[in-house]
This record gives structure tokens, sequence and C-alpha cells, in this order.
């Protein structure tokens, strides 16, 4: 019982540590509180600030509600410029003879599914961080004692995620400035300074709601992108010699934060889905549906809208799948393990005997190294060798022991692969599939009621 207590501490950070290295001169994760040693101290304010710069910039957006006046002044800004501010635009700025150019019941539809997209993805998201906060909303805190190598990589991964959302919104940001400008050539008013202010009142609001939703999109990649960190970490634990029970419970520690993750977000992912499905059917209903000519100009703004609400899609279900493969390729790599620990307990060792069984002899084998081919998947790649552990022992009783574990701690990987679920639907290539199949079925059934029906 003493001897179990005085390895609990290693317990609770084993992909820390490395197999070389003394487990009794790192301090505890309670006496460390995140730091991860002296040495770490320059990481840990790099993580700090980066933290901070990534929490100011969410306030920005809305996200951080944490007092009542700040959840107050989030929602009052929120449904003026993305609600009030384009409907008055929009019905101010209407003009007789100017259908051509601007169909009110298109820009209405508009303005409606960015502002539902937003709402919700304010909603969630800013619930979470008010739950949380922003370290654990991120699983940060899980690093407590961890190596400096994961908190660089978790820097590199928050900077990776900004950068993406820019990377997105820019096109995004430059074709509705573009459509907005050649709209108010062909849709003149009477005073010019009447074309600029609804100019820019319309790419503001356009751009802050599809600001908020991207930027939702961006922390859930962001969020499993993290986690992604700890699996790799986690496969390569399985080079080392080490409990099995360890593996277990660092296993059963990564579910339940992909629980977590896959709680916090099953309502945001699903009512984002929803509403995505329901204002692209609005727009293929209306577009189909409407006799005159669609141009550029008069409904360019679908072609935007549905490309900001398709990157959003992907972003979420990119980040999903990742995360969910990866944690059902764990299984893979250790039946790997597995089969690699049984042969070299037996094979390593070659017992040469005379044919009446009086002389023995036993030869080592040197070690041996299996590639694991790099695939250009990352969702797949578990990019590493794994060694081959050689012994010398004749096969025994307690070698036999360890084969039990192993093949029931396989056993336990095959029945529980973990991964990102919505009210228990694991999303992965087969929830994809059937996504695909069911939006697919239904562009075909409005087609056939707008387009043959019409027609006919």
């Amino acid at each position: 019982m003493e001897s179990q207590q005085q390895q609990s501490p290693a317990v609770e950070t084993p992909l820390l540590l490395n197999s070389n290295q003394d487990h009794q001169d790192r301090p505890s994760p309670e006496i460390d509180g995140g730091g991860g040693g002296g040495g770490g101290e320059g990481v840990n304010d790099d993580l700090d600030r980066t933290l901070e710069w990534l929490e100011t910039f969410l306030t920005l957006l809305g996200f951080n509600q944490s007092s009542k006046q700040s959840l107050v002044l989030s929602w009052i800004v929120f449904l003026s410029i993305g609600l009030v501010l384009p409907v008055t635009v929009l019905e101010l700025g209407h003009c007789l003879g100017c259908e051509r150019y601007q169909y009110k019941s298109f820009e209405l539809n508009i303005v409606v599914s960015q502002a539902l997209l937003a709402g919700v993805s304010l909603l969630c998201v800013s619930h979470n961080l008010r739950k949380h906060g922003i370290r654990k909303f991120l699983f940060v805190d899980q690093l407590s004692g961890r190596m400096d190598r994961l908190k660089a990589q978790y820097i590199q991964q928050i900077l990776n995620s900004v950068r993406l959302l820019a990377v997105w919104s820019l096109p995004c940001f430059a074709l509705k400035g573009v459509r907005e400008i050649i709209r108010m050539y062909y849709v003149p008013h009477d005073q010019p300074w009447l074309s600029v202010a609804i100019l820019l009142s319309m790419i503001l609001s356009w751009t802050y709601l599809s600001t908020i939703f991207l930027a939702a999109s961006a922390m859930f990649h962001l969020v499993c992108n993290l986690q992604v960190i700890h699996f790799e970490d986690y496969a390569k634990l399985l080079e080392g010699e080490s409990e099995i029970s360890l593996f277990i419970y660092e296993h059963m520690r990564l579910r339940h934060y992909l629980s977590k993750i896959s709680h916090r977000f099953r309502i945001f992912l699903l009512l984002q889905f929803l509403v995505v499905t329901a204002s692209q059917f609005t727009t293929l209903f209306q577009t189909t549906a409407y006799s005159g000519r669609i141009t550029y100009i008069n409904g360019g703004d679908f072609a935007v809208s549905a490309v900001v609400q398709v990157v959003g899609i992907i972003l979420c279900l990119h980040a999903a799948t990742k995360i969910s493969h990866r944690a059902q390729a764990i299984a893979s790599v250790a039946s790997r393990w597995h089969a690699m620990m049984s042969c070299s307990s037996t094979d390593s060792t070659q017992i040469r005997a005379s044919p009446s069984g009086v002389h023995l002899e036993a030869t080592t084998n040197p070690p041996i190294s299996f590639p694991i081919s790099r695939s250009d998947s990352d969702v797949e790649s578990m990019d590493h060798y794994m060694r081959m552990p050689v012994t010398n022992q004749f096969p025994s009783y307690m070698s036999m022991s360890s084969y039990h574990k192993r093949q029931a701690f396989v056993l336990y990987l095959q029945m529980n692969p973990g991964g990102i679920t919505i009210f228990g639907w694991t999303v992965d290539r087969h929830l994809i599939n059937t996504i695909f199949f069911i939006e697919l079925s239904l562009v075909t059934f409005v087609l056939g009621k707008t387009v043959v029906f019409g027609t006919e």
C-alpha cells in the first residue's frame, strides 16, 4: 500500500517524463502549479501572455460575458450591429425599380441566417467561457507539471488557429466588399453620402457576424487540436516499458477530456448544422423559384454567405474527425506494440538444444526497429519508430502475466475508441458520409419541387 502511495505522483503525469529522467527531480503537480520546472518559466510566461491575448481578442468580439454588465453590453452590440443596422439599411435603401439589382427578400434571408449563426456561436462559446474560464475551456490546466515541449506546442496551436481565422476571413471580406461596391454603383441614391453610409453599414454588419461565427468554429478547432498533442504524446509512451495501469489511466483521462469537449460543444455543433442546412435550402428555394434573372449584383451575397457557412462547417468537421480518428488509431498502435512485446519475449532469445535435450545455448538477437510508414493524412499519422524491446530472460509466469495484461489493455482500447460525439453519434467519416447523403437527398427533393414542377 505504501509503495502505491509513493508512485501516485508519477501516475498523474506519466506522459510528461522521459524514460531516462528521474521522477523525483521534478516537482509534483500541486507544488508546481503549472510550472514544470524552473527552466520552463519563460515558456509559462509566453503561454500566459498568449492566453491573455486570446482572451482579449474574444472579449472584443463579445464572447467574454463574465459579468452582468459585459453580458448585457455584448448582446446589445450584437442586436444593434448584427440585426437592427442591416434591416434598417435595407428598409431605407430600398428604391422602386431597383429589384433587378437589389432583391429585398434575398437580402433579408441572408441577414437572418447570418444573425442566427452568429447568435448560436456567441451564446454557446460565451456560456462555456463564463462557466469555465479560458484555461479550463482550452484544458490548459491539465499541463500542470508537464514538459515544456507541450506548452510550446500549445502556443503554436493557438497562433495557428488565429492565423487560420484570418486566412479565411480576409478573402470573404474582400468578396463582400467588392460586391457591395458594385451594387452601390448600380443602385444610385439621391445623395452620395447615403450610398457610402449604406456600403459601410452593410460591410460592418456582415463582417461582425461572420467573424463571430468563424471565431467560434476556430475555437472548437483549437480545442480539438490541443488534444491531438496529448494523443500523440500518449502514442509515444508505448515505446517504453511501463505498467499497464498507467496506460489505462492516461487513456481514461484523455477520454474524459473528449467527453467534456463533446458535452460542451454538442449543442453548438447541432445548431450549427441545422441553421446552415435551413439557410442553404431556403436559399435554394428562393433562387430556383425566382422568375427573374439572378446575377452577382442581386444574388452575390448568397455565394459569399454560403462560403462563410461552409468554411465554418469544414473547420468543425475537420477538427472533430481528426481527434476522433486519432483516438481510434491508438488501438492500432497499442496492438502493434503488444505484438512487438510478445514476439520479443520469446523470439529474442533463441534456445538451441541437442537431440537428447542435454545441451542448451541461448543466443540473443540485436534490437530491431520497425518503421511506421508516414501517412499523408495527419489524421492517421503516428510518426516515429517503435523499438522492439529485447530481453535475455526465458519465458516465465511473469512474462505470461504481462502478456495477459497487454491483451486486456488492447481489448480495452478496441472497445473504448473515444472521439467527439453528438448525443452518442461519433463524428467520424461514417457520420460525414451520412450527412452528405442526407443533404444530397434534400437538394434533390428541393430541386424537384421548384425546377420540375415550375417548368410544368
